[in-house]
């Protein structure tokens, strides 16, 4: 396997086995070549195309999916342009000679042509989406390429491919629950994804896509009533559970990455230490065991990120500007002080999440929180007293207990605090919350 001048452009080099009766190869070995670090790009659809004389020219064309081309009979000169926006490589181009023995990935973007080197060369190609006519195309002259021999038979369409390079769109991303605090957040940091509020894509009931025209879904949408949930069990398990169920089958279909925002809620807080995302899952609230349900639903998809995070703070309704508006008001809340964790800021949240989408670090669960000292709700409220200039011991500590006598409310974990060392192994370093908090009010 050998890199070329285009990122992504990969030259692979196939064992041919002959004997008096020719030969046989494996032009797609799906194990092996991802094992050698080729991406699984799920060919779905073979295509032949037979070149009767030498010297017959096709392209240069960038097609809305990958390919991996070799050839059946003869021999080309393979022929490529980058034309993906924001590529590195963009402009760059590279040519190759693809025998019997040779096959070359051609990502999404990249413009792609060949010239038959031999009489009836046969020229074979996998692809990951389903040709259509209404599919976007970007076609460039065959001329940015020093061919060997002098081209011939090119069709009308590729004499009249124009020489200038017209950049290709990314694959896009999608964004679930586009209206809650991490989807404004996602906003900032992902300014060119497409994203859905929950009347524009409700994930219980998917509306159709061009699927292979997306990289990844994020869902950020939740059904969040912690306490509504033990009445509404039905909705929060259809939001919860059955949503990201949906977008996992969406997403091994058509081979996404999908990045599903989860919950402390999935333990029940009966700790001594930072739960792991080895930590098996005990939820004790009907909240906590939907989310549960999501994320071993969500696991089902090969490429999976499971975010889980807790205390969050960002735009829209959150407890520091609960507190902020009590404590301009002059209230002196009651804050209950058994309930341990670490606030996370939306914004951080979001760049957590985009970091996992860029490094793409190994699939699976990551915690993904503030960092700092570990807390009770009743602390939080007093550092945003302090930051606000009013006096902290205007928050009153209260117990669990007595902050919900008399009231129909969902058990809650003790501690929350999740251990984020398997993110900051990625290179992602958590913001301290006090800092965040800072921030924030600021």
């Amino acid at each position: 396997m050998r890199s070329t001048a285009i990122e992504g452009l990969i030259v692979l080099d196939l064992a041919v086995h002959t004997d008096e009766r020719g030969w046989f190869k494996e032009s797609w070995q799906r194990a092996r070549m991802t094992g050698e670090g080729l991406q699984d790009f799920r060919p779905v659809q073979s295509n032949v195309a037979f070149n009767a004389t030498a010297g017959t020219t096709r392209g240069l064309h960038a097609e809305p999916w990958d390919k991996l081309v070799t050839v059946g009979t003869g021999r080309v000169q393979g022929g490529w342009v980058d034309l993906r926006e924001g590529s590195r490589t963009f402009g760059e181009t590279e040519s190759a000679e693809i025998g019997p023995g040779t096959a070359v990935f051609v990502p999404r973007g990249v413009a792609n042509g060949y010239q038959a080197l031999e009489d009836d060369t046969t020229y074979l190609y996998l692809v990951n989406d389903h040709w259509s006519p209404d599919a976007p195309y970007v076609n460039v002259s065959h001329r940015l390429v020093d061919w060997p021999l002098e081209p011939v038979n090119l069709s009308d369409k590729d004499l009249a491919n124009p020489a200038e390079l017209i950049p290709v769109a990314p694959r896009r991303i999608l964004v679930t629950g586009a209206d809650g605090q991490v989807g404004r957040a996602l906003r900032k940091v992902l300014p060119d994804a497409e994203f859905c509020t929950r009347e524009e894509f409700d994930i219980t009931d998917p509306p159709e896509r061009p699927w292979r025209q997306y990289a990844a879904i994020i869902n950020a949408a939740a059904y969040t009533d912690v306490d509504g949930a033990e009445d509404d069990r039905a909705t929060a398990w259809r939001v919860n559970a059955e949503g990201p169920a949906q977008l996992a089958r969406i997403a091994t279909e058509h081979n996404l990455t999908l990045v599903h925002l989860s919950s402390d809620y999935v333990f029940d807080g009966d700790t001594d230490r930072p739960y792991t995302e080895e930590d098996p899952l005990s939820p004790v609230s009907v909240y906590g065991q939907s989310k549960a349900a999501g994320d071993i639903a969500v696991a089902t998809a090969p490429r999976h990120y499971i975010v889980r995070t807790g205390w969050v703070v960002g735009e829209g309704r959150n407890f520091v500007d609960t507190m902020r508006g009590l404590a301009e008001k002059g209230v002196q809340p009651q804050v209950v002080h058994d309930q341990k964790g670490r606030p996370t800021f939306a914004g951080d949240l979001a760049k957590g999440i985009a970091h996992l989408l860029t490094a793409q670090p190994e699939y699976g669960t990551y915690h993904l929180t503030g960092a700092g000292d570990e807390v009770g709700w009743d602390e939080v409220a007093m550092a945003t007293f302090t930051a606000l200039g009013q006096d902290p011991d205007n928050v009153h500590p209260v117990s669990s207990a007595q902050y919900f006598a008399g009231k129909r409310h969902a058990p809650r974990p003790s501690r929350s605090t999740l251990s984020t060392a398997k993110i900051e192994a990625t290179g992602w370093a958590p913001r301290n919350w006090r800092v965040g908090l800072a921030l924030y009010l600021a």
